[in-house]
């Protein structure tokens, strides 16, 4: 096999469809765009949302709610999620992330206090509620803020 031997796979490449290029291509004066009319200019047509100068949709329905561009999402678990864990253990966002237990797109965990602990495990996260911190240490447990 050479190089000018090689060819794309058969139906994988079709031919440029040229508009405007004479009665014998199918698509020939007006291209597709009819006759006259706003779309048929060039620059023509109306923006996206525009309604022919009838109330469009988007002004006609009440805004709600509030989002802060500022916020900052975590991945939240409580001490019920990882009592699954041996002892001895360290647990961060990758490893609750590859065990099933949080989403893929959280960037922060975040541990709160719901739940019983019993194990001694190391706990790695960006924040943890008061009472979650207090039921880890009480197990012989540690936590650590990333």
């Amino acid at each position: 096999m050479k190089l000018h031997e090689l060819s794309p796979a058969p139906g994988s490449v079709t031919k440029a469809y040229r508009k405007g290029r004479g009665p014998g291509s199918g698509n020939g004066k007006t291209a597709g765009k009819g006759h006259k009319g706003q779309n048929a200019r060039s620059g023509g047509g109306v923006r996206p949302g525009f309604e022919g100068g009838q109330l469009p949709l988007y002004r006609k329905l009440p805004k709600r709610g509030f989002y802060n561009r500022f916020s900052t999402e975590y991945a939240v678990i409580n001490l019920a999620g990882l009592s699954r864990f041996e002892d001895g253990a360290v647990v961060d966002l990758e490893i609750l992330r590859d065990a099933g237990l949080v989403k893929t797109n959280e960037k922060k965990l975040k541990v709160l206090g719901n739940g019983e602990i019993t194990k001694k495990i190391t706990v790695k996260a960006a924040v943890f509620s008061a009472s979650a911190k207090e039921k880890i240490e009480a197990a012989g447990g540690k936590t650590e803020v990333v």
